[in-house]
């Protein structure tokens, strides 16, 4: 195929059956085209051009929708009366008469682009029943010549007629077609469509292997990025502290705070992904996170934060027992676990007085940290797959807002969070909302790691 000469689909149909909105869901463009619920909003040929690596693939037409194929269908019969023409010669007449500049201007430009192209979608509302119109309409269309594709549209939403038509198109020998709901499209839509597509068009159906390829590495460096994303969040989230004197009033203005500053990275996080899918912020109908839990602990002795005061299972010991005598003097009350932990604790504390003392010192001052709670992790996590998988199932047509389902994944409820954010709550620089944000090759680790394990839950999700 050359490179210059990609194959050229018409998307036709009837006026208001979603032509415009199957463009826009394959361009990944919700501003191409005009869509709206009064019929005959396209007024003239549109097209774009689908690329892989830069090299055009696939060129597709957005034409006006068909009004009148009852009265076209009859005119043709009149025209040609008499004579025994086919199909495409019988458009051609028909093309060169000055009905085609006046009553039936809109037809003719519809005839004109599908002549020009390798083949057609016919797009149809499939909530719509069956009628004459239809029937004409798809007849006039066939005498042009090339291939024809039905596409079931709105196919997601109750009482459609899917049945009906199938039964319908396979009497006009229309046996090959698609279900591809532009509001609500399967994961596979597209794949399966360009599939279909590449059958009809045989020979120069090859880009469209290329084409199908592409779309599938997107979709997996899609829901990888996104898991990323969701990942990143996580970790600032469960990596944040803020200090805070004990009293009452300084505790509620620092939860204040921290309640903000979650709701601020939660909502940088929907934009980021709203982004990644090309859809826009007026697109998802947020609601505000219920930031009812905090923790008001430490975790100066999680296993993590042991690690990174230089413990190790035996230079930690010792160091703790030559600074026996000092223990009573640093635990100052502190629960530090069991007697041997005591001494590793505290031997630490000698070794890594420089990266700890500051938050130690002021908990013996009698100062507190605020961490999210643990349920928020998991709503965090929880609510932003689930509005990773809703955009990976929008048209980019839709027009509602988008609003996620109730969670149902009982790993993210009820089981261990993932180590890596335990490891975040022991590191408080790796947290973006910290003033010593710090990241570092662990850090990084660590997301690459909750992003692999969240892709999976996604992959379970989109199942």
């Amino acid at each position: 195929m050359s490179e210059r000469n990609p194959p050229r689909v018409a998307v036709v149909g009837h006026a208001n059956t979603g032509k415009t909105s199957l463009l826009r869901t394959l361009a990944r463009d919700p501003e191409f085209g005009v869509v709206d619920d009064e019929p005959g909003t396209t007024r003239r040929v549109e097209g774009m051009r689908l690329s892989v690596d830069g090299e055009p693939v696939l060129e597709l037409f957005d034409t006006p929708g068909m009004e009148d194929g009852i009265a076209l269908a009859e005119y043709l019969e009149r025209l040609s009366a008499g004579q025994r023409l086919d199909g495409p010669a019988r458009i051609a007449r028909f093309l060169d008469t000055p009905e085609a500049a006046g009553r039936f201007e809109q037809e003719a430009r519809v005839l004109r682009q599908l002549r020009d192209c390798d083949a057609g979608l016919y797009v149809i509302d499939a909530r719509d029943p069956v009628l004459a119109k239809h029937r004409d309409e798809l007849a006039v269309l066939a005498a042009c010549g090339r291939p024809l594709l039905p596409v079931l549209n709105f196919v997601h939403e109750g009482g459609h007629r899917a049945d009906d038509w199938r039964d319908a198109l396979s009497r006009l020998g229309l046996h090959a077609l698609v279900e591809f709901d532009t509001v609500a499209p399967a994961v596979d839509g597209e794949q399966r469509l360009y599939e279909r597509l590449a059958m009809l068009l045989d020979r120069r159906g090859a880009p469209l292997a290329r084409l199908v390829q592409d779309l599938l590495r997107q979709r997996a460096a899609r829901r990888q990025a996104g898991c990323t994303l969701v990942a990143e969040l996580l970790i600032d989230v469960a990596a944040l502290r803020l200090d805070s004197a004990p009293d009452r009033a300084a505790l509620q203005a620092c939860e204040q705070t921290l309640r903000g500053q979650v709701r601020a990275r939660e909502q940088s996080c929907v934009q980021a992904l709203l982004a990644l899918y090309n859809f826009r912020a007026d697109d998802y109908a947020s609601s505000p996170l219920p930031l009812a839990g905090t923790r008001w602990e430490m975790d100066l002795f999680h296993p993590q934060a042991l690690r990174d005061m230089g413990i190790s299972l035996g230079k930690g010991m010792a160091a703790g027992a030559m600074a026996g005598a000092a223990v009573d003097l640093f635990s100052a009350g502190l629960s530090l676990g069991t007697g041997m932990l005591v001494g590793a604790a505290a031997g630490g504390l000698w070794q890594g007085a420089e990266k700890l003392g500051t938050r130690l010192m002021g908990r013996l001052r009698g100062r507190r940290e605020l961490t999210a709670d643990d349920a928020i992790l998991r709503l965090l996590a929880l609510r932003q797959m689930r509005l990773l998988a809703a955009l990976e199932r929008r048209g980019h047509a839709a027009r509602a807002p988008l609003a996620l389902e109730e969670p149902e994944e009982k790993a993210w409820r009820e089981g261990p969070l993932p180590d890596e954010l335990a490891a975040a709550r022991a590191r408080p620089q790796w947290s973006a909302l910290h003033p010593a944000y710090a990241p570092d090759q662990a850090r990084a680790a660590a997301v690459q790691a909750l992003a692999s394990a969240l892709a999976g839950l996604a992959e379970s999700v989109a199942q």
